[in-house]
């Protein structure tokens, strides 16, 4: 089924990321490797709230920013698609409508090798790992949010990842975003506390 793009073009839910070449120290051979910035959850606008600076300095710098959804506004997509790499991203329960027809429920990106699947909701935490290694089953791992929680379970080569919300912590006790650097097919993801 073909999917909306944030551009507005059309997807099958499926997105290559141009791999950067990067050379190891003392090495002369070159090797794939991707980081990207995730982040969830940022219901903007809402009041003074805003993006943490150190949470702006790492998606500027990341090779591509991944959303789980719940931007809230089509601004908030488009003030991200401005600041430089490309954003990747998956609609949530808040996401206006405009949002809700531009981007898909499901998105797999790959990424040096990974397939990384995104979804807003994956569900209850009993079992969360097993139900999204079955629904998702060619993905490495699974990029979700909607609960403010930051997670990440890892089983055989597999893991899930929440990078919590950098805006609007909720029950968490710090507000968050996550890294994840990705090279020959693995991806290692890094929970980053913005206070």
């Amino acid at each position: 089924m073909d999917r909306a793009l944030p551009s507005g073009g059309r997807s099958r839910g499926f997105e290559s990321l141009p791999a950067r070449l990067t050379s190891e120290s003392g090495d002369d051979r070159l090797i794939q490797t991707l980081r990207l910035a995730i982040i969830s959850d940022t219901h903007l606008p809402r009041g003074s709230r805003v993006l943490p600076d150190e949470c702006l300095r790492r998606l500027m710098a990341a090779d591509a920013i991944l959303h789980a959804g719940d931007f809230m506004e089509l601004a908030v997509l488009e003030f991200l698609q401005g600041i430089g790499p490309p954003v990747h991203a998956v609609r949530g329960n808040v996401d206006s409508a405009e949002l809700q027809a531009r981007l898909p429920l499901t998105r797999v990106v790959h990424a040096a090798g990974a397939r990384i699947a995104m979804v807003h909701d994956a569900g209850p935490a009993a079992g969360r790992l097993g139900r999204m290694r079955r629904r998702l089953d060619d993905a490495s791992a699974v990029v979700f949010g909607h609960s403010h929680i930051p997670l990440l379970e890892e089983q055989d080569g597999f893991a899930i990842f929440n990078p919590g919300s950098p805006t609007e912590r909720r029950r968490s006790p710090r507000h968050t975003m996550g890294e994840a650097m990705v090279r020959d097919g693995r991806v290692s993801f890094e929970l980053i506390p913005l206070d």
